[in-house]
């Protein structure tokens, strides 16, 4: 047997924490969040270990040697003499690291497997395992926006449903961290990001990830520099809905979800659920008469619906946008695939808020509204948030990560009050503007020596609005080029709106926060 056929028969018996990892050599590629779990999880398991990095968090490059890693620090214009040497039997790449960098194509043209965490995560998931013996379940999210906020509103709703259910994956806490986490779990909600879903595609393990259920929330330009083409976007997302077993949920508003769903290879038995906010039929959720409902997980529902909640109770919690409510309906059909009571579907949005940044009322004053939706870091997602507000003045730019923001401004430009354009790629909305929208008022900002980006926008919005009006911080783009996140981006702007406008008398906004769904 040649030592390359020896290798894959050795990777395809692992697939248990309780099969024998020992002495593996696993090249880890990254060291970040991701990179560590993965490290620190092969460590554990006994194998021979090298991180290899462009650069490290220093946190993660001290504990390497705690655990017994050895790293390879440095450029990776190509692969690293000492992972080589190392001639490792199986590569992990963390999601940052795409198909064209230079280590992962040297990985594939030495035909060495490559796996990201998702594929190791699934391999181990049965070291800590239920009462009866079965690891826990499943649940995949993606799209290319809403991830999140679906992702924590399914498991809010699980837990609320009595399932120990926890969020991970891309949303923050690594799935490797949930897998070994020593308290365990019914059931994994994943947040998957279309890097992870692209080194998903590459797997040949015997026992392919099988998820209990699956969603892609839209589907819309993005990450396109990562991908390479559109093409190539949408097929890695399509790998979400692999070998689900139970539910396949898709937005019937979005094409793309559909066709995703109508051309994957399911287990037998897995149903399509669609939602979206208009009237549902059988094996759908979505809104009648302002009542959202559930037509798909009870037995009588050609006939009859569950409901669910109210959009005037999603208004008064401040989660009636038109995206949001989609999101909760997406959410809860994940839930109810498990079973969990409508009633706890309920008492879970009483007790949700969203995250920080997304469609955030910062101040209202004087009758203007601040709005921070600084995670709006594409077009898609921007659309949702000048579609909640619309006559706003926009907050727009930065790095646009190779996606075109024209058909965003040619569909919503023309109905905004005035276009405030930050970032470097400036150029690239002006024109856009000019095309498309050439009586919209447009200021541009350029960072001065202070670098205090937001203080010169606010106080150019300041000159603009009026009473009643809205400021919109809905980018359309990255914020790398400057700003150190979209956090810190939205962070800066609520501080430059408190700083410069105030949060009002009693510190409370006093305009509600979401308009409602089909606003």
């Amino acid at each position: 047997m040649s030592e390359r056929s020896s290798t894959s028969s050795r990777l395809d018996a692992l697939t248990s924490w309780h099969a024998d990892w020992r002495g593996l050599r696993v090249a880890v590629l990254g060291l970040s969040v991701t990179g560590f779990s993965v490290a620190d999880t092969m460590a554990e398991l006994g194998a021979d270990v090298l991180v290899v990095a462009e650069r490290a968090d220093p946190a993660y490059e001290r504990l390497l040697p705690v655990i017994g890693v050895r790293s390879a620090i440095g450029p990776l214009s190509a692969p690293p003499a000492d992972l080589v040497e190392f001639a490792p039997e199986v590569v992990i790449a963390s999601p940052g690291f795409s198909p064209t960098h230079p280590v992962v194509r040297w990985t594939q043209e030495s035909g060495i497997p490559l796996w990201g965490d998702i594929e190791l995560a699934w391999r181990v998931r049965d070291k800590v395992v239920r009462p009866g013996g079965d690891p826990a379940d499943w649940v995949l999210v993606t799209g290319t926006n809403g991830k999140t906020t679906t992702t924590r509103l399914a498991a809010t709703m699980m837990v609320a449903g009595g399932l120990r259910a926890v969020p991970c994956g891309n949303i923050g806490t690594p799935i490797l961290d949930a897998v070994r986490d020593p308290s365990g779990f019914d059931v994994l909600v994943v947040e998957l990001s279309s890097h992870q879903l692209w080194y998903l595609g590459l797997q040949s393990s015997p026992e392919p990830v099988s998820p209990h259920a699956a969603v892609c929330l839209n589907l819309a330009d993005d990450h396109l520099e990562w991908h390479g083409s559109f093409q190539a976007y949408r097929d890695a997302k399509a790998h979400v809905y692999d070998n689900t077993r139970v539910a396949c949920v898709y937005n019937k508003s979005d094409t793309a979800t559909r066709e995703m769903v109508e051309q994957a290879d399911v287990i037998d038995g897995a149903r399509a659920i669609g939602f979206d906010l208009g009237v549902p039929g059988p094996s759908d959720l979505g809104v009648v008469d302002g009542i959202v409902v559930d037509r798909a997980f009870l037995a009588e529902r050609h006939r009859s619906a569950l409901e669910l909640t109210t959009v005037a109770e999603l208004q008064e919690l401040g989660l009636a946008a038109p995206h949001v409510v989609a999101n909760i309906l997406a959410a809860s059909a994940l839930a109810r695939s498990l079973d969990v009571p409508p009633a706890a579907i309920a008492a879970a949005l009483r007790e949700f808020r969203l995250d920080p940044h997304r469609m955030e009322v910062v101040a209202t004053v004087a009758g203007v509204t601040w709005v921070d939706d600084s995670k709006a870091t594409n077009p898609h997602a921007a659309a949702s948030s000048l579609a909640a507000y619309p006559g706003s003045v926009w907050i727009v730019g930065g790095l646009l990560k190779g996606v075109d923001i024209t058909s965003l401004v040619s569909a919503r430009g023309p109905l905004v009050k005035a276009a405030i354009v930050i970032g470097e790629q400036r150029d690239a909305v002006r024109a856009a503007f000019e095309r498309h929208a050439p009586d919209v008022p447009l200021h541009e900002v350029v960072a001065d020596e202070t670098g205090d980006v937001m203080a010169q926008v606010v106080d150019l919005a300041i000159g603009i609005v009026a009473d009643g009006d809205v400021v919109l911080l809905a980018p359309a783009a990255a914020s790398f080029d400057q700003f150190a996140s979209y956090a810190d981006r939205g962070e800066k702007f609520a501080a430059a709106v408190r700083d410069r406008v105030g949060r009002g008398a009693d510190g409370d906004t006093d305009a509600d926060p979401s308009p409602p769904a089909g606003a």
